[in-house]
């Protein structure tokens, strides 16, 4: 009975509710295997990543059924939220010793080992996969991601294109081996198929996702950045809450926010912590309606959202320094995060606008990125977020910093100095050498910020330019700095 009731609970989305419920039944017959299951999943919604290892690790004390998924729920665990990667990879290996066809985990584990920058380990993890299960569209680009093509007439062009004709592939295959084919087709040069390749990837991808879906919505767009200005007018008063705050690093997706913090964690007194999504669930949690909640916030209440922060930054890095949060879209928490840290420094990421516009749209992104499908998308999103950075800037002069990708890869040296004097860092040699750096990297740029600076990637636009009449039409004239 108490069980039942536990799992109608979580079947409604009653989170805290049915947490409690399963805690309660649990203490009633602690030999439910599968409930000591669902209590993990709950406890890693709520975001209480500890009890969530403590739960999956007692269902398989008591013979969960498929031990290998309890594995691999603890790895994302430590991997996503904990940055304890030896223990993920741990996991994982103990999933796979358990069934060694396993196909999520070996994907997991190859993803781990990209993560990591180890790419032959990668590879080993996705020919496994494939073996385990040849029909495998996401082990297949996921192997392409991590191997070199000789040219246009590579074979592996060929698993590609014969994989994408396949016609038991669904709409999500075709978008992940279609994205593949067109860096593989860039790499070889054939720059003409690899656009046509990346255009059917992007058409792949939104049909994916169904009927409901209705795409970007610009003028929404619009009205959010208009809130955000409006919520947050006037700068924050100085304050010397909080302590030391974080070093946030932001600007458009695919404009060298991860190379900016790969060079800074090669500083001794910074520690990376990447992608943190500790902003974007408080506000899913606390702050509601956004940004007007945000806004509205008494000091108090800004309070507890800064403890809240502080707390899951080090359960992540304990006794770290100076720790980085790099997102992207933290240009869209400029004023929360002001409000939360007076004393913050924004590093904003800045690249050629037709180079950052395709590198978005060559890439397989979250579907909640509606701007992606499309370049005028693209573009118009390019605008909205430099419309909101403009506003940032005025409000704080002193405390956001553009770091132009362009300029950095032409002269490395006198960017990463100016970057580093922005954040109150003195030289450290380290930094030129970014690409020597261990931890590990969870984004697109994985691969690249694993190799010494290089200028291909800027000035990409010209192998597309007859493709981009409508790109350059949506991009309009550049925004005058304000």
């Amino acid at each position: 009975m108490l069980l039942a009731r536990a799992g109608r609970l979580r079947e409604a989305g009653r989170v805290e509710e049915a947490i409690a419920a399963y805690e309660a039944a649990l203490a009633a017959a602690p030999e439910a295997a599968n409930a000591w299951y669902n209590l993990g999943w709950l406890q890693r919604r709520a975001r209480r990543f500890d009890a969530a290892l403590a739960a999956y690790s007692e269902a398989i004390r008591r013979g969960v059924e498929e031990p290998e998924e309890v594995h691999l729920n603890r790895a994302v665990i430590f991997a996503d939220h904990l940055a304890r990667p030896d223990e993920a990879q741990a996991e994982l290996e103990a999933a796979l010793a358990l069934n060694p066809a396993y196909v999520p985990a070996l994907l997991n584990l190859g993803n781990l080992a990209e993560d990591r920058g180890e790419r032959s380990a990668a590879r080993t993890a996705y020919e496994r996969a494939l073996a385990a299960e040849p029909a495998n569209k996401l082990a297949l680009a996921r192997l392409a991601g991590v191997s070199g093509v000789s040219g246009a007439d590579d074979p592996l062009l060929t698993r590609l294109r014969e994989a994408l004709a396949d016609p038991a592939g669904t709409a999500e295959d075709k978008a992940d081996l279609g994205f593949a084919l067109g860096r593989a087709l860039d790499a070889a040069g054939a720059y003409d198929e690899a656009f046509a390749a990346y255009a059917q990837a992007n058409r792949a991808s939104w049909a994916s996702l169904g009927t409901a879906f209705r795409g970007y919505d610009a003028a929404a767009a619009e009205r959010f950045i208009d809130a955000l200005i409006e919520a947050f007018p006037q700068p924050s008063p100085p304050s010397a809450a909080g302590g030391e705050p974080p070093l946030f690093i932001c600007g458009m997706f695919r404009s060298g926010s991860t190379l900016a913090e790969q060079i800074l964690a090669r500083h001794r007194r910074v520690t990376p912590g990447g992608e943190l999504d500790l902003l974007p669930a408080l506000i899913a949690r606390d702050l509601r309606p956004y940004p007007q909640a945000a806004a509205a916030a008494d000091e108090s209440r800004i309070a507890q959202l800064r403890d809240a922060y502080l707390s899951g930054v080090r359960a992540a890095h304990t006794d770290a320094g100076l720790v980085t949060d790099k997102r992207p879209d933290n240009f869209l928490h400029v004023g929360l995060i002001k409000r939360m840290f007076p004393g913050a420094k924004i590093v904003h990421t800045v690249r050629n606008p037709l180079d950052n516009c395709l590198s978005v749209w060559f890439l397989h992104l979250d579907p909640g990125m509606t701007y992606a499908f499309d370049l005028a998308d693209t573009a118009h999103w390019y605008r909205q977020q430099q419309r909101l950075m403009a506003h940032w800037k005025r409000l704080y002069p002193d405390d956001v910093f553009d770091l132009d990708y362009d300029a950095l890869v032409a002269d490395p040296e006198p960017a990463i100095r100016r970057l580093l004097a922005f954040c109150g860092l003195e030289w450290d040699e380290a930094c030129l050498s970014f690409h020597a750096g261990t931890n590990p990297v969870k984004t697109a740029s994985a691969w690249q910020v694993r190799e010494p600076l290089y200028r291909r990637a800027s000035g990409r636009w010209h192998h597309y330019e007859k493709h981009l009449g409508a790109l350059r039409r949506a991009l309009g004239e550049p925004l005058q700095s304000e």
